[in-house]
């Protein structure tokens, strides 16, 4: 009997699976990510407030700069709590390090979740968005190259793209580096991603290649952290109109002794009209996809563009 894969598990504020813990007793349920993204991975959800045990509903809270640095206060009692919730974002955090996450989503603008341009209050009282949550500080601290996303950028197609592919291929590259891995096994694995690094970063490419052409001699553990951190580096910048426009000629070029005439026109023109934004990146992918298992395009079979997570999800009828 073959075994079962292991379930994609990411972390996740609480009040986006619906669950009543909000300061007010309320909750943020996002519905992409219960009922769509949520048919692909197993969520481990963690509300810090709650966790700490401030209970539901209660005081709001604030970060507030002070000649102290940035400490968290209720609203009204002013009460500080910053060091019992840093305290228990960093026990927490290294506790979750045994959850094998495979990416985050956070709750924006939250005092303890917002991953970015948090408000931070001063004394008389003005505001600037600036700041970031002291769990999610604690939790990107300790996981660097974690895929870490709010769910209002998710709201943006290209980022939740981003973020959706990044969570794949966190799970990807773990595999690959926590199996009996060899320098083909790496070659293998870096040729497949060629095409999407390029999407995101030609020159972490590039470095990565230098590094897999030097693999044979280099220490295993130093070269396998090195070459995750650089891949998870790579796809964190966001792909652009322009990056895919070259990869997709990129790709169309093997096709040049195997397509027609008007085949070659209708490809070419498919990815002009992507590129003037007349089309989605997932009508030139489709059209490339047919001709790849039309003509048994090995290498361009192998590419993970062109399959980087579920086609459920519908991510890319949308950049």
């Amino acid at each position: 009997m073959s075994e079962q894969p292991e379930p994609i598990r990411l972390g996740i504020s609480s009040c986006l699976l619906g669950e009543h813990v909000r300061f007010d007793g309320g909750h943020k349920r996002d519905a992409f990510l219960v009922e769509t993204f949520g048919r692909f991975v197993e969520w481990v959800p963690v509300c810090p407030e709650v966790e700490l045990g401030l209970g539901t509903p209660r005081e709001a809270l604030r970060l507030v700069r002070t000649a102290d640095g940035i400490r968290m206060v209720n609203t009204r009692s002013k009460h500080d709590i910053s060091d019992a919730m840093r305290a228990w974002a960093a026990r927490r955090a290294e506790g979750l390090a045994k959850e094998r996450l495979a990416g985050y989503v956070l709750k924006k603008d939250s005092p303890s979740c917002g991953m970015e341009r948090v408000k931070i209050y001063a004394d008389g009282g003005m505001a600037e968005k600036q700041g970031r949550g002291l769990f999610a500080d604690a939790l990107m601290e300790r996981f660097p190259q974690l895929p870490v996303e709010e769910e209002g950028r998710l709201c943006d197609p290209r980022l939740r793209d981003n973020f959706v592919e990044r969570v794949f291929a966190f799970v990807r590259v773990r595999a690959l580096f926590e199996g009996r891995w060899t320098v083909g096994d790496v070659v293998r694995f870096h040729t497949a991603h060629k095409m999407t690094l390029l999407a995101h970063e030609p020159a972490i490419y590039d470095e990565l290649g230098r590094m897999v052409a030097t693999a044979k001699g280099a220490e295993r553990a130093g070269f396998a952290a090195r070459y995750r951190e650089r891949l998870m580096d790579g796809l964190a910048r966001l792909a652009t109109t322009r990056k895919h426009t070259n990869v997709l000629m990129h790709m169309a070029g093997h096709f040049k002794t195997l397509l027609d005439g008007d085949e070659k026109q209708e490809l070419l023109t498919t990815i002009h009209d992507y590129r003037e934004g007349l089309l989605p990146l997932i009508v030139p992918i489709t059209l490339i996809r047919h001709h790849v298992r039309r003509h048994k395009v090995e290498y361009l079979a192998g590419q993970v563009y062109l399959d980087p997570h579920p086609k459920e999800l519908m991510l890319r009828n949308h950049v």
